[in-house]
């Protein structure tokens, strides 16, 4: 199952984007759409899971949740676009974690691409897709895509997608 995983587009989506995430089974956005059309014209791509970000309207709201918890092909997954990383999880998140870890957790917010194991969770596999959207600070904009095969992540492939400006 191949999934395209994006965050943080704040309002921007290219071409470029919507090509690299043509065959994917699912789409998984974490946060900061920016508007409701920005997941409307993924789920004309794919079936799009997300969560709501901290910059999103009410119509966005609407459509998507604060957190997002689901089974995967096998794969337990979180979602929240604030959420931190292993050893600085927000605290909503924490609890969550400490409580019942996934096997994959996902947030956005920071702008910051990130993949890395949860050294106290073994089994747990963070990733922060970054920023695929123009605002921010960050200078190359970012995405993933990678198949989950009973309940594992594999062929994990993070794509630039250009500079911000």
């Amino acid at each position: 199952m191949k999934i395209g995983l994006l965050s943080d587009t704040h309002s921007y989506l290219d071409d470029r984007i919507l090509t690299l995430l043509q065959g994917s089974d699912e789409i998984w956005h974490a946060g900061d759409f920016g508007t409701a059309a920005v997941s409307e014209q993924l789920a004309q791509v794919a079936p799009v899971k997300g969560v709501y970000g901290n910059i999103d309207a009410g119509d966005v709201r609407a459509l998507h949740p604060k957190n997002l918890r689901f089974t995967y092909n096998g794969l337990d997954v979180l979602m929240t676009h604030i959420g931190g990383y292993p050893g600085r999880y927000a605290p909503e998140v924490r609890a969550l974690i400490k409580e019942n870890p996934p096997g994959l957790f996902i947030c956005g917010h920071s702008h910051i691409l990130k993949v890395m194991q949860d050294p106290k969770h073994v089994n747990l596999l963070h990733l922060n897709p970054g920023a695929a959207g123009k605002h921010g600070f960050h200078q190359m904009r970012t995405m993933m895509r990678f198949e989950v095969h009973e309940g594992k992540v594999q062929h994990l492939q993070v794509i630039e997608l250009g500079k911000r400006a």
